[in-house]
């Protein structure tokens, strides 16, 4: 059942020439609860670190308005375009750190789990400073709860101000609030949040909610706001008063409280309708399109024994036999197809960070665009599409053929004979095709490109 070079292909970041593969189920899982080596080695900020930007960005913004047409008003111009590259900058460095992470990493199934959670709760700035801010999300309110509750994570992703903020909770506000009364405001209920909690983050589409639901849920989650420095922060002048009932479930009372709305997500997070929405998602993401019902059943059993366990989660799903099935089903998303491409190719630290800003935009930034998956900004809050028929169109395959021809020479000055990489690449699941294509290409780089492009190395 358990192969290693399959472990590393499937729920791992691909096979690499320097690195081993792990060696059963136990060494996936013990990857998920020790140090977060990768994290150590290529850090990211967290958000609170990356909030000085915004606060830094407020005042100058606020100074240049103040004093338009002076000397003193340029010069918070000058800052407020200064601030704007650095984060632009940092934002250039998130993505490469985050390659490099999958690429060097031990642990490659706490690197894919961390991208199929922040996936999951898709969250990233629209306007100014914060539209930069999503690998500080992730790292924040995903990573450190990939492998504990479901509820923890929960809780986390959805009051992060990230989140707020793309689903304008911000503007929410309880109709007979005390400061909708007070202040006269023409805000209303922002259904958007609560909306996307239950139908993406728990309960999944065509799970057992109404329209009322919905609403109700809104009604509780005013007050959920951030300052404009960035800080989350629980205004009880705006909640809704009075008890929403949500599921047939009453919370909350005469005046708003953060601890309800905790309270309503644990129990959304430990209904059954999420255990198999979660089980599913699971599978399709790292199995199959459409996977076994015993493996899905697997996972929601244990889902529900453990009321959300991650880590019994995981476990089912590696020690099932249909997650080993060995034909290779789901195509690399192009972020995975990219990674395990520069893993194989051994292109790591040494020459990524030599590499200019500009040129990774060219190699990286652009062509993940091209190929259908611009870094961290998938199309709305549901996330990048699991099925692989959304990302084998001829446009999409062609973009990998182009950059499978250009950027392993151009980040190479010599590159591994073909018939080697393609042994590095797929280990034991190198089918014969595949080899022979590699041992007839007229050029080192034709070779590589041929590998790359193989159905065997674009699925997994």
């Amino acid at each position: 059942m358990f192969q290693p070079d399959l472990a590393d292909i499937r729920f791992g970041c691909g096979l690499s020439p320097r690195l081993s593969p792990p060696q059963s189920v136990g060494e996936m899982l013990a990857g998920l609860t020790g140090p977060d080596q990768m994290a150590q080695d290529f850090p990211i900020e967290s958000f609170d670190q990356f909030r000085h930007r915004i606060v830094e960005f407020n005042i100058a913004r606020k100074g240049s308005r103040q004093n338009r047409g002076t000397d003193k008003g340029a010069e918070f111009d000058l800052q407020r375009k200064a601030l704007v590259k650095s984060a632009k900058a940092a934002y250039t460095g998130f993505v490469r750190d985050s390659l490099l992470r999958r690429i060097h990493t031990e642990t490659g199934f706490r690197e894919r789990l961390s991208f199929f959670w922040a996936d999951h709760f898709t969250a990233h700035g629209k306007v100014m400073i914060i539209k930069w801010s999503t690998s500080p999300y992730v790292q924040d309110a995903i990573r450190p709860h990939i492998s504990g509750k479901f509820e923890d994570l929960l809780i986390a992703a959805v009051t992060h101000p990230l989140m707020l903020s793309y689903l304008d909770q911000n503007i929410s506000v309880g109709p007979n609030s005390t400061g909708a009364l007070r202040q006269k405001t023409k805000r209303g209920l922002n259904e958007n949040l609560a909306r996307e909690v239950l139908e993406l983050h728990t309960l999944g589409v065509g799970g057992p909610y109404t329209q009322d639901d919905v609403r109700q849920l809104a009604e509780l989650f005013t007050g959920l706001s951030y300052k404009q420095t960035g800080e989350f922060v629980y205004k009880a002048h705006l909640a809704e008063p009075g008890p929403e009932t949500i599921l047939g479930k009453s919370y909350g009372g005469r005046k708003g409280r953060l601890e309800d709305i905790h309270a309503a997500l644990r129990d959304l997070a430990r209904h059954p309708a999420t255990a198999k929405h979660i089980a599913r998602k699971l599978a399709q993401h790292f199995v199959a399109d459409s996977p076994s019902e015993a493996l899905v059943h697997a996972l929601e059993t244990a889902y529900r024994d453990t009321e959300g366990d991650l880590t019994a989660v995981y476990t089912a799903l590696l020690e099932h036999p249909d997650s080993w099935a060995p034909a290779l089903a789901n195509v690399k998303q192009p972020l995975t197809f990219m990674a395990s491409a520069f893993r194989a190719l051994d292109i790591g630290q040494t020459r990524l960070k030599r590499t200019r800003d500009k040129d990774l935009r060219n190699m990286i930034y652009i062509p993940l665009q091209i190929m259908g998956q611009p870094w961290e900004k998938p199309g709305g809050p549901d996330g990048w599409p699991e099925e692989n028929n959304h990302w084998i169109t001829p446009q999409f395959m062609a973009a990998r053929l182009q950059w499978a021809l250009a950027v392993p020479q151009a980040l190479r000055k010599s590159l591994p004979d073909p018939r080697d990489f393609a042994k590095n690449a797929l280990g034991d699941l190198l089918p014969q095709d595949v080899a022979f294509a590699a041992g007839a290409a007229e050029n080192r780089w034709e070779g590589v490109a041929l590998v790359l492009t193989s159905p065997a190395f674009q699925r997994q």
